[in-house]
């Protein structure tokens, strides 16, 4: 039966090496291949260990990157709500029936609810505080019986996303 028409068998070929030395001789050299195959194991585990480190902190990095991507949208879509907020408070201010006055003061606390569920904040601004330029903008100055430079009033509200000014808090500034 000819070798080469089947894949079952297997034809085998004698080792050069075979015979050739003692069974110190080839002991040793068994031994060398074991030691070399030893080195080249190590050597692809610690590729294996590098890459699945770096396939856990690619994962981590988009992670962190995707996170981002959603504050930053959500940044932006909370920062076309504010002027819808401030139409609320224009709207209060202007003397209406109680009963309007309720229901549109309803409608803003569900959406502050609705902000503060999401990370925003209102800045808090009292009359005689401290100016912060990174929390308020002045907006002007005028006569309080507050200390020259403090906030004498709030014209308009400031919002913080995150730890992040969306908008400074509009003040007037006694003189």
């Amino acid at each position: 039966m000819n070798t080469h028409d089947s894949d079952n068998e297997i034809e085998l070929i004698p080792d050069a090496e075979e015979g050739a030395g003692t069974i110190e001789e080839q002991l040793k050299k068994h031994k060398e291949r074991l030691r070399i195959c030893d080195a080249e194991r190590k050597d692809n585990l610690a590729g294996w260990q590098r890459a699945k480190a770096d396939h856990i902190n690619y994962k981590n990095d988009e992670g962190k990157r995707m996170e981002d991507i959603g504050r930053f949208i959500t940044a932006g879509l909370i920062e076309e709500f504010l002027p819808v907020l401030d139409s609320f408070d224009l709207g209060l201010g202007h003397g209406m029936q109680p009963e309007i006055e309720r229901g549109i003061l309803l409608i803003r606390s569900q959406f502050e609810d609705i902000l503060k569920k999401r990370g925003v904040e209102i800045v808090t601004v009292k009359s005689g505080d401290e100016f912060n330029p990174e929390r308020h903008e002045s907006i002007g100055e005028t006569e309080s019986k507050e200390p020259s430079g403090r906030i004498a009033f709030e014209v308009q509200k400031g919002y913080i996303f995150r730890g992040r000014v969306l908008r400074p808090a509009r003040v007037q500034l006694s003189k």
